[in-house]
């Protein structure tokens, strides 16, 4: 017979050497720092000390890929024909302007304005995308402090293509609103007006891509306000942006007011500072304004993203500066574009002479596509363009389903990421962190109190691991249950239902209390959680993805506290649903599926449930999926919890007695039972 607590101060021992057992050296907080007020867009960000250029890469690719999964654009969907339509030339000094329509899915039509210089040769040019911020007359903004037309028209009369697109609900591009998608429902796809808005972009770049007079190895992009967050989200996400000029935008501070700058998930970790450092060592400008959230550029935002260019050796490519101007894209700021596109695109010799030349906007009818307000005969409704959306991802999600061991790798490997970011989770390797607390001898078992966590995430689970007498079993079962640790503790803390069939049966058991849940409930904190309001889901996780990662943080102590054993987590109630989310980080699962209707979107709404990007990876069936042929016994599934492909995807990887399903509620000696049958390969 081992000796337990031996075996768990040899195991608290490697905390002082970060050992190979994956254990942080860190401490972790007093309480539960989750416990607190919500994150909001006007949170402080700091920038994370990230000292070498292979640390900053991988941190980038986890950026890169959050992006993509938050604004629901993983899997990528089909780039279809879009269709461009470019009429309506008219000839100006220097310059031409077009009308532009493209459909960025099918049934969607995204409009612009196209410039072209004129007596510069036959190209190729570079090409410039040029979204615009929040102006009540978009594209057609001719002001004081911010023109489009201005920088467009200089970008032609400088040897440049410039290319002017409508934010959704904007001038032409008016099928759908500017509050488009925001029924909670589509959270559930990832669908969004950011999404919305970053797929528009990409499809804007392959249209200036595709012109035979454009330099595809010289595209670029800059905005400003809500255009400067599409400036660095495009730049983010697509390395055929060689330069760009987020303006006015880049903040440690307010991170963006309007849904379509706050994607579900999107800034739990990241702040728009790091979205924005993403594109190192490509050539980048921030412009920033004294009198609005990008006024200490200088002394924050703008160095913080250098030292990013300095890994690389490349300082010289990033600029930062701050002119005395509320919100803007004026020409003081305009001209400092001119200048920096100036030395990377033109190679201009002398690219502070290039200087904003005196202009004439054309009237506003004059640029709409469609002047008239009537869109082409096929374009969508919001109610229509949603349906698609939907369509288009079920039927992706169709097509990329495991079938047989080889699909089913190539499943892993697209959907596992998915997996991660959507549940904002991680699997802890050298993060771990325990803290131990009181162990005593009870009727012949050892039961120790400890606490969880991880280094640098203000996470604290109050945990309980209990061992019998004979601990010769290969396995070891983390117990979740909605009331935390009680759920299986009588009122003098004996262990009671499964806890003790487990034990009975010669298996070591682990109890914690998830995020508020147990001795971590919060009625006061709880009130401030609120996953529809004031893009919650954007900035904090919500309380499912939380208690998800509790219990992969838990079945990562109890793998490397109990070397050589199987982890198995079983939930009870709602905390089996809890649990199949995690199923992807465990040896095998056991869970009360509590008769959910899979088809219920208001059931998965539900405050306990609630995960943005549930649907876009396949739901329960889709996780299950990403952990076969792993050991799964569902229970309490009903008529409605559906999983019709995982019993033929489990025959296909010959594993089929590692699946079972039972639509009525199992007692705890069958799951006992079975559980202590399993057998791993």
């Amino acid at each position: 017979m081992r000796n337990h607590l031996l075996r768990f101060a040899l195991v608290l021992l490697a905390l002082s050497k970060a050992s190979d057992a994956g254990l942080s050296a860190q401490s972790l907080p007093e309480h539960d720092l989750r416990a607190t007020k919500p994150k909001t867009l006007n949170t402080l960000r700091t920038f994370p000390n990230v000292t070498s250029k292979s640390a900053w890469q991988a941190r980038a690719k986890e950026i890169r890929d959050h992006v993509l999964v938050s604004c629901g654009l993983w899997p990528m969907p089909e780039k279809t024909p879009l269709n461009a339509q470019v009429f309506g030339k008219v000839l100006r000094d220097g310059y031409s302007i077009e009308k532009v329509a493209l459909q960025t899915y099918p049934g969607f039509y995204l409009a612009g304005n196209l410039y072209r210089p004129i007596g510069k040769g036959n190209g190729p040019f570079p090409a410039i995308l040029n979204p615009h911020g929040h102006w009540s007359n978009g594209r057609m903004a001719d002001e004081e402090n911010g023109s489009i037309a201005a920088r467009c028209i200089n970008f032609a009369r400088q040897g440049m293509i410039a290319f002017s697109y409508d934010m959704v609900g904007y001038n032409d591009t008016i099928q759908v609103k500017h509050n488009f998608a925001s029924n909670p429902t589509n959270l559930l796809w990832n669908i969004s007006l950011m999404g919305l808005q970053t797929w528009n972009s990409i499809r804007a770049l392959d249209f200036l891509a595709s012109l035979p007079d454009a330099d595809k190895s010289r595209l670029a992009c800059t905005g400003e306000s809500g255009g400067g967050t599409q400036t660095f989200m495009l730049g983010a996400i697509d390395d055929r942006l060689t330069v760009q000029a987020p303006i006015v935008m880049v903040s440690h501070s307010m991170q963006g007011g309007c849904l379509c700058e706050n994607a579900p998930g999107l800034r739990v970790e990241y702040s728009n500072m790091e979205i924005a450092a993403v594109p190192a060592p490509r050539p980048q400008l921030l412009v920033a304004a004294s009198g609005d959230w990008t006024k200490d550029t200088p002394a924050v935002e703008g160095p913080a993203i250098e030292r990013v260019y300095r890994l690389f050796d490349r300082a010289d490519r990033f600029r930062h500066v701050r002119f005395d101007f509320p919100h803007n894209y004026n020409r003081t700021s305009r001209e400092a574009v001119y200048e920096w596109f100036g030395r990377w695109l033109l190679r201009h010799p002398e690219p502070a002479s290039l200087k904003e030349i005196a202009y004439q906007k054309e009237p506003d009818q004059e640029l709409r596509v469609w002047p008239d307000g009537k869109l082409p005969d096929d374009a969508l409704d919001e109610t229509s363009l949603i349906k698609s959306l939907i369509k288009s991802s079920q039927a992706q999600l169709e097509t990329i389903k495991p079938t047989n061991a080889r699909s089913q790798k190539q499943y892993h490997e697209l959907m596992w990421p998915a997996w991660r970011h959507t549940l904002q989770a991680e699997i802890p390797e050298r993060s771990l962190v325990v803290e131990a607390g009181q162990a005593k001898k009870i009727a012949g078992r050892t039961v120790t109190e400890f606490s969880l966590g991880r280094a640098g995430k203000g996470d604290r689970l109050s945990a309980l691991m209990i061992n019998p007498s004979n601990d010769s079993h290969r396995l070891f079962v983390v117990l979740a249950h909605p009331k935390g640790k009680a759920g299986y503790l009588d009122s003098a803390g004996e262990p009671i239902g499964l806890a003790k069939r487990f034990l009975d049966r010669g298996q070591s058991i682990l109890l914690a209390d998830l995020f508020q849940t147990g001795g971590l409930a919060n009625a006061d904190i709880e009130k401030d959680r609120k996953p529809f309001a004031n893009y919650f889901s954007t900035y904090n996780r919500t309380d499912l993805q939380e208690r998800v990662q509790d219990l992969i943080t838990a079945a990562a102590f109890a793998k490397t506290h109990s070397k050589g054993r199987r982890v198995v987590l079983c939930g009870a109630g709602r905390a089996g649903l809890w649990s199949l989310l995690a199923a992807p980080a465990v040896d095998a699962v056991v869970a009360d599926c509590d008769s959910l209707d899979m088809a219920d979107d208001q059931a998965l709404l539900a405050h306990d449930l609630f995960v943005p990007g549930i649907r876009k990876i396949g739901a329960f069936e889709g996780v299950l999926a990403l952990a076969a042929p792993r050991s799964v016994l569902l229970h309490n599934t009903g008529s409605k919890f559906l999983t019709p492909s995982l019993p033929d995807l489990y025959q296909r990887l010959d594993a089929s007695q590692q699946f079972r399903r039972e639509p009525a509620v199992l007692s705890d000696d069958a799951i006992a039972d079975w559980v202590g049958q399993l057998g791993f390969r």
